[in-house]
């Protein structure tokens, strides 16, 4: 008698252990009896009666996200690839709805995605897609949420996380940007060219308005220095015009000197006798006295015809 009892005891053993069932955290677990719905456990440790209630389903409530890649047409008749991501999950006090509602609820928000997208790219060009694609987003959550309340899920955010352009619109995207770049480096180079010859041509006059003040307090000093020999020879007796012919006969020999201590001098042929002084003495003198002459000529007749000059 007991040999028989073995397998009734085993099999009722087996039912009792599958009485108890564990349902995992942010899980709700759907109970039908005899295919019809009871109830919704969720998370711990509960009971059925076996043979009698079954786990028809079970639904995470975690928040999920799902992908969409939709291929559109902007208003400029370029073609892109949008990628949406919807995040979404199953509200806690609408499990039956999102269990018995719908039965591809994935399916059924790519449906939406695509419509709205769909409906809102053509209106823009690729550059405002660029720009406004939280507009395009916030679009799509409004959609989502009005469709997919009624069946129990929240879409908790939409967002556009990549745009993709034909590979030939980038590529003409990138020239133009090149280009542009290009032309402003262009500009900044000319810029600074032109500042750099300004600057060099201020430079050149400050140094011409520099040398020729050194020049002129040269030649002042040059003069200063010959006032002051004429008068010291002067007054060891020695009138003005020896006095001048001395000096420039002095000046003359210097000269020679200096450019027969300079090295890299090129050859140059001067007068180096005494009386070269004194030619070049009178030739001065005589130049001075012809530019008098001329002088007293022209003031005359300026005076003769006073009328004719007005």
């Amino acid at each position: 008698m007991s040999f028989y009892l073995i397998p009734v005891i085993f099999i009722g053993l087996i039912i009792f252990i599958t009485a108890f069932f564990i349902v995992k955290q942010q899980t709700a677990a759907i109970i039908e009896r005899f295919g019809k719905f009871h109830s919704i456990r969720q998370s711990g440790l509960h009971i059925k009666i076996p043979l009698v209630d079954r786990i028809a389903g079970k639904l995470s409530l975690k928040i999920t996200q799902l992908d969409v890649i939709v291929e559109t047409k902007t208003l400029d008749d370029v073609f892109v690839r949008l990628k949406v991501s919807v995040q979404f999950m199953v509200i806690k006090s609408k499990v039956y709805d999102a269990f018995y509602k719908l039965d591809y609820p994935h399916d059924q928000i790519t449906s939406y995605v695509f419509d709205v997208v769909r409906a809102e790219v053509p209106k823009m060009k690729l550059d405002d897609v660029f720009v406004k694609k939280d507009d395009i987003a916030i679009a799509v959550k409004a959609e989502l949420n009005d469709a997919m309340l009624d069946y129990g899920y929240d879409i908790i955010k939409t967002l556009v996380t990549d745009i993709d352009p034909d590979s030939q619109v980038k590529s003409a995207m990138n020239r133009i940007n090149a280009a542009e770049r290009e032309k402003i480096a262009a500009q900044y180079e000319g810029d600074a060219a032109r500042i750099l010859i300004v600057e060099k041509a201020k430079a050149e006059a400050e140094s011409k308005r520099l040398q020729g003040q050194g020049i002129a307090d040269q030649r002042r000093e040059i003069a200063r220095g010959l006032e002051e020999s004429v008068e010291v020879l002067n007054r060891v007796g020695i009138n003005s015009q020896e006095a001048s012919a001395l000096i420039v006969v002095t000046q003359h020999y210097d000269t020679l000197q200096s450019i027969g201590e300079e090295t890299n001098s090129n050859l140059i042929l001067l007068p180096n006798s005494p009386q070269a002084g004194s030619d070049m003495l009178n030739n001065m003198v005589a130049s001075f006295a012809a530019s008098n002459q001329i002088g007293e000529a022209m003031k005359r007749h300026t005076n003769k015809n006073p009328e004719k000059n007005s």
